[in-house]
């Protein structure tokens, strides 16, 4: 009987509209209880797109507003980190390199230094560090000619800016992909008072970015959950100066990340900063270029694997890495046909899509992290694609990148003291306008469900608790004594 239903199940996806409901063991009305959260928070029924699909057992599959188009947020970025995982390989890694055209003598670089990005999702302070300590390492003290950077890895797509409130644009979790991306283009800013003087830091220490420290001290009983420390960023012709205002307590500390420059000058600057912390020195200047096709290779560093990359993108919704990703799916198979990398991945993963017999007509991808108001996906389609992981030789690794209920991630603080804690692994997604979750879940016959709940409304407020109902009642599955289960 599970074979019988899961080749039904199966059938009824691919082919929603030629099976009649009766082929298969289908619910179509949302519980109670979801109806009733809904309610409560003024939303309509028609406002959740929902789908449930049985993988290890027995269960009744359930599709409402299922086949409808809707934005995900970022819980496409399933779609993405499969595809990824399936297309490019769960060992993949990404390469950073140093060139030289010049001669190396005692110690002195005669000629340029070339940093040639490869699209590395993940090329934080810690690695260039270290890619900078293998410099040094090999002989490189000093550089008498210029810093050269290469981006040429990635053929950028086009795509309008987003800013979902309208409000600041240096909120690290807008910046685009680049070829070059270090340390996710964030500066961290660490305010402190010590003895009733403030100090401002900034990590890295980029010489372009001055700190104009107005914080004034205070003297109260306990440090406030949310100090009041503002940033206020002026770029000028020779530099920016962030002017940082407010108050903060005695013996406290606060800080933040702002993304202020564009990616060559953040690159450079991080560059120069840790080299010169390291005792070298750069005497030309900045600029941009390819990599000459005689230039030497000095030093080259890997990535992480793919598996590290993709479960911090699932793990923190991290928009950046997810673009990247889906543009390094599109440098790896690119077409003379596409204009640009976005449309390579495009291309790519419908064909993977249709591959493995999952009709997506309703599927819109734009950046591929769900950071858009273009991008499109019906909730069916979705649980297909989970169902598809499911089986995958990659599942572990896939169900694994996605955050733990209740213990991790963007799951870290929802339905704590349930009986869902540690029993799925969810996806969350958060736009305006939209509040949706998708992954894997069990029930309390100890049985995994793909789960795919979205709700797109004006005015979404209080819709996680709506979303939260539809995971505790997928839970509280009738109890199947062990011949039924055996069936």
């Amino acid at each position: 009987m599970h074979t019988l239903f899961r080749s039904f199940a199966l059938a009824g996806l691919l082919l929603p509209l030629a099976l009649p409901l009766a082929a298969a063991p289908i619910d179509t009305t949302l519980p109670a209880k979801v109806q009733q959260a809904l309610k409560t928070n003024k939303l309509s029924n028609n406002a959740l797109s929902l789908a449930l699909l049985p993988l290890d057992g027995p269960g009744r599959a359930s599709f409402v507003n299922a086949d409808i188009s809707v934005n995900p947020a970022s819980t496409m970025k399933l779609v993405t980190t499969y595809a990824a995982l399936d297309l490019l390989g769960p060992t993949h890694q990404w390469k950073t390199e140093f060139y030289s055209d010049g001669l190396l003598k005692d110690g002195v670089l005669h000629g340029n230094l070339f940093l040639k990005g490869g699209g590395d999702p993940k090329l934080n302070m810690e690695k260039l560090w270290l890619l900078l300590r293998d410099l040094r390492a090999n002989g490189v003290q000093r550089v008498t000619g210029d810093l050269v950077l290469d981006r040429s890895h990635f053929i950028q797509p086009d795509l309008p800016a987003f800013n979902d409130d309208g409000g600041d644009k240096n909120k690290p979790f807008l910046v685009k992909p680049d070829s070059l991306l270090v340390n996710l283009k964030a500066l961290r800013f660490i305010a402190r008072n010590e003895a009733g003087k403030v100090t401002i830091r900034m990590e890295p220490p980029i010489a372009s970015i001055q700190i104009d420290n107005r914080v004034k001290s205070l003297k109260t009983a306990k440090c406030p959950g949310w100090p009041d420390v503002r940033y206020n960023p002026m770029t000028q012709f020779d530099g920016t100066t962030v002017v940082v205002t407010g108050q903060l307590t005695e013996g406290c500390s606060a800080q933040t990340y702002l993304s202020l420059l564009d990616h060559p000058s953040y690159a450079a600057g991080t560059v120069r900063a840790i080299w010169k912390e390291l005792g070298g020195s750069i005497q030309g200047q900045d600029r941009i270029q390819n990599v000459p096709k005689d230039a030497r290779l000095l030093v080259r560093a890997f990535s992480p694997d793919l598996v590290e990359i993709i479960r911090d993108i699932n793990k923190y919704s991290n928009n950046t890495m997810a673009r990247q990703l889906f543009l390094s799916i599109g440098a790896q198979f690119r077409d003379p046909a596409d204009a640009d990398d976005g449309q390579a991945a495009q291309r790519v993963i419908r064909a993977w899509l249709a591959r493995k017999h999952i009709i997506a007509p309703h599927l819109v991808m734009e950046n591929g992290s769900g950071l858009s108001r273009a991008e499109r996906i019906s909730a069916r389609e979705m649980a297909m694609l989970l169902q598809s992981a499911w089986n995958s030789p990659y599942a572990a690794e896939f169900i694994s990148s996605l955050p733990l209920v209740a213990m991790d991630g963007t799951m870290r603080k929802r339905l704590k003291h349930t009986s869902l804690v540690g029993q799925g692994h969810i996806k969350t997604g958060s736009l305006k306008n939209v509040r949706a979750v998708a992954g894997f879940s069990r029930d309390s016959n100890g049985k995994n469900w793909a789960v795919v709940a979205i709700l797109n409304d004006p005015k979404p407020w209080g819709a996680s608790s709506v979303l939260d109902q539809v995971l505790v009642e997928l839970y509280r599955q009738p109890k199947s004594n062990s011949s039924t289960a055996q069936r």
